[in-house]
């Protein structure tokens, strides 16, 4: 067993060059195993942006689950790399003095788990925190390889085993049978897989429960939430949402009210706009940033990410969601997006395993899908929250607010009230008050 690579910027690249032989023939060996399930029948549609070089173009789709399958189910926020060069490959490349190669399957395309610690001030914390915490991911749908490529993701980056057999990972469904699952479903497959990647990399000794809603309904994912609770999780991550409604407050009460649990919803995907649930005033929303490598002393550097008019992270004011106590902006009365931010634009995005409905092998994703979990590890590697406490107050504390890098450059669209969509010193709607910096922002 490997241990986890050094995770200052020299050492980790060092560690990749010198594991990437074997892991590269580990990935193809894993690539040609199984049978892979019949692909979605969704339509994906696929967004080609320039990369901030000349020598390629990132191309990526939205995955099946982002595209609902019925009318009044709800969309994962999740975006899949699809062709040329992320910022992890031309970093790897400039190092390593070579000519860049574009992604395939067969090994990892984005960042991995001592990437993310880094970026976020949390390589001390992971390797210490988070035993006996769990974790809980509420996805809809089964994904019938989730254990296993998980195995794979963690084993590639020398994490601790996880498994049902020692007690690290469990799948139920929204009514808690380990047996009655629902029916699988190779879309959301991909986000289930890309949360309980990420959710390992920032707290790899956390235990994690994945919840299965029936169905992407609020009332289906709504109840998995309530079951990942009664499981006892304190640590609920949800990378979904959709358009606002006048029924949402009462999703609040049914659905998100759980003091002394730490609930992240995904900010969404689709640029300047509010969703729903990430507009719960009981909930942490997560915005999406672009994180690159950079020659400061943090050794990297975040903007808000926007891909088009259209597509980057959501923020905004809720039409119906009251203000949070917490919340002190003036520009909106009701409750404002998002809390607080980590990376999900896919041209800088995090390297996720995935075998069911696809090629087995490494895939590189983005959305905000990819920063919900992220920030779920956060506050896990920060311990248990008050018993009486909204942990989505926490970043909102003296404590907080200095422990954030805080994202001053970018936006997400046109607004008429301007930290609504662009990013600015202190509190801002596409990345909140920020991304961690350590865990103390997110301690009570």
């Amino acid at each position: 067993m490997r241990t986890q690579p050094p995770n200052t910027p020299t050492k980790r690249r060092r560690w990749t060059r010198m594991g990437s032989a074997a892991a590269a023939t580990a990935a193809l060996v894993f690539a040609g195993l199984g049978t892979a399930a019949q692909a979605s029948a969704t339509p994906e549609v696929t967004t080609a942006v320039a990369a901030k070089t000349t020598s390629s173009k990132v191309t990526w789709s939205a995955t099946p689950c982002a595209t609902p399958k019925k009318k009044g189910e709800l969309a994962c926020n999740s975006l899949r790399v699809t062709g040329g060069l992320t910022a992890f490959q031309k970093r790897e490349a400039k190092e390593d003095g070579v000519t860049p190669k574009a992604a395939d399957a067969s090994t990892p395309s984005g960042y991995g788990p001592s990437d993310l610690q880094s970026a976020y001030g949390l390589s001390s914390a992971a390797s210490s925190k988070g035993s006996g915490e769990t974790i809980a991911i509420v996805d809809a749908y089964d994904d019938p390889n989730a254990e296993a490529d998980l195995a794979k993701y963690r084993s590639y980056y020398g994490l601790s085993t996880c498994t049902t057999a020692n007690g690290c990972f469990k799948k139920v469904s929204q009514t808690g049978s380990t047996t009655s699952l629902p029916s699988a479903d190779s879309g959301w497959a991909e986000e289930i897989s890309l949360d309980l990647d990420m959710a390992s990399a920032t707290c790899p000794n956390c235990n994690i429960t994945l919840v299965e809603a029936s169905s992407a309904s609020m009332a289906n994912l709504g109840t998995a939430v309530n079951e990942a609770v009664k499981l006892g999780a304190k640590f609920v991550s949800n990378s979904y949402g959709g358009s606002e409604s006048s029924t949402d407050t009462s999703y609040d009460s049914s659905y998100f009210n759980h003091p002394g649990v730490a609930i992240t919803v995904s900010a969404g995907d689709s640029a300047y706009g509010a969703e729903y649930p990430a507009a719960s005033k009981y909930v942490t929303s997560v915005g999406g940033t672009k994180l690159s490598t950079s020659s400061t002393t943090r050794g990297w550097t975040e903007s808000v990410w926007k891909t088009s008019t259209t597509e980057g992270t959501g923020s905004g004011c809720s039409k119906y969601d009251a203000k949070p106590s917490w919340q002190t902006d003036t520009g909106c009365t009701k409750r404002m997006i998002s809390d607080v931010s980590a990376v999900a634009d896919p041209a800088t995005g995090v390297s996720v395993y995935d075998s069911y409905g696809v090629t087995a092998g490494w895939y590189t994703f983005g959305g905000t899908s990819a920063s919900s979990p992220i920030i779920a590890g956060v506050y896990a590697l920060a311990g248990t929250p008050g018993s009486t406490d909204y942990p989505a107050q926490y970043p909102y504390g003296a404590a907080g607010t200095s422990a954030l890098n805080d994202v001053t450059s970018g936006n997400n669209g046109s607004c008429s009230t301007s930290y609504f969509c662009t990013a600015t010193s202190g509190y801002d709607g596409p990345t909140g008050l920020g991304t961690p910096e350590g865990t103390a922002a997110f301690t009570g």
